[in-house]
């Protein structure tokens, strides 16, 4: 039996994550059209062209409204999990457009994960820490099926504070979270020049290397085997299936960040009691 204040902090901590969750909804969606409106203002300065004065386009501006008829969701029909299933009932009520499922489904499981965070390490800062970890993988995995990115602004204050947090020896000591970063990196970027070299195609984007590297600093180079053995044989699978059942071209490329998320996700949960079981059947 939980105690009573573990039960309230893990409601308080699905309840945050729900929240969060609706968050995430945004950063998803509108992230990639940020980094995209760079790109194209960059390239303007670039051909000495005046950048156009568009307008502001970020994670608070402009409100959030349906992309069929443009109607301002209100705060009433922001509630998250709540306006889709009693207030919307899943449509626009300004044109009755179907909304994605998606929305509900990210929420759903960012509050989900929040909570067990909560109730697996208890209060404290290893549950702060897992909750940020949770949210920022979630946010990552979403964003590369959409666009095949996984963006810097995420996977490089993510790769630091995994660092941070284990300054006090959060989740690993720090000399194991440095080398865990280094490693990581390595070793995708080895597994990426290699196939190049032999085929002279990319086989994968460099953010699944700050990805990696980002799981090292939080989880240390313990859990790196790990990480990679378990995406790679989800990411596997799931190509196959792709291949097999939905008839996915063999040269059309399947995001691997969503698959490093889950592993990671994985070994911040359950790492260690799968690399002693595994040590103990090999010894």
């Amino acid at each position: 039996m939980m105690p009573d204040s573990l039960a309230v902090l893990t409601i308080l901590g699905g309840l945050l994550g729900l929240c969060v969750g609706s968050f995430l909804n945004v950063v998803i969606y509108r992230l990639p059209k940020m980094m995209e409106q760079d790109w194209q203002l960059q390239c303007a300065e670039l051909r000495g062209e005046t950048p156009s004065t568009a307008t502001p386009f970020n994670l608070a501006r402009p409100r959030s409204r349906c992309p069929h008829c443009g109607h301002s969701i209100s705060a009433l029909e922001n509630i998250p999990l709540l306006s889709y299933l009693l207030i919307l009932r899943g449509k626009c009520s300004a044109c009755g457009a179907r909304i994605s499922l998606r929305y509900p489904l990210v929420e759903i499981l960012t509050g989900a994960l929040s909570a067990y965070a909560v109730w697996h390490f208890g209060p404290g800062i290893t549950a702060v820490g897992a909750m940020l970890l949770i949210w920022a993988l979630i946010a990552l995995t979403f964003i590369d099926l959409d666009t095949q990115l996984l963006p810097d602004s995420i996977t490089l204050p993510l790769l630091w504070l995994g660092l941070a947090f284990n300054l006090e020896s959060t989740y690993t000591d720090l000399p194991s979270a440095v080398i865990g970063a280094m490693a990581g990196y390595l070793a995708l970027w080895s597994v990426f020049w290699l196939f190049k070299l032999a085929t002279g195609k990319e086989g994968m984007g460099y953010g699944d290397f700050k990805l990696l590297a980002a799981l090292g600093a939080w989880l240390g180079w313990q859990m790196l085997p790990a990480i990679i053995l378990l995406s790679s044989v989800v990411g596997a699978l799931a190509g196959i299936l792709l291949i097999i059942l939905a008839r996915h071209g063999r040269n059309v490329p399947i995001p691997f960040g969503p698959y490093l998320a889950a592993a990671g996700l994985i070994a911040l949960f359950w790492g260690k009691t799968l690399t002693e079981s595994y040590l103990g059947l090999v010894y």
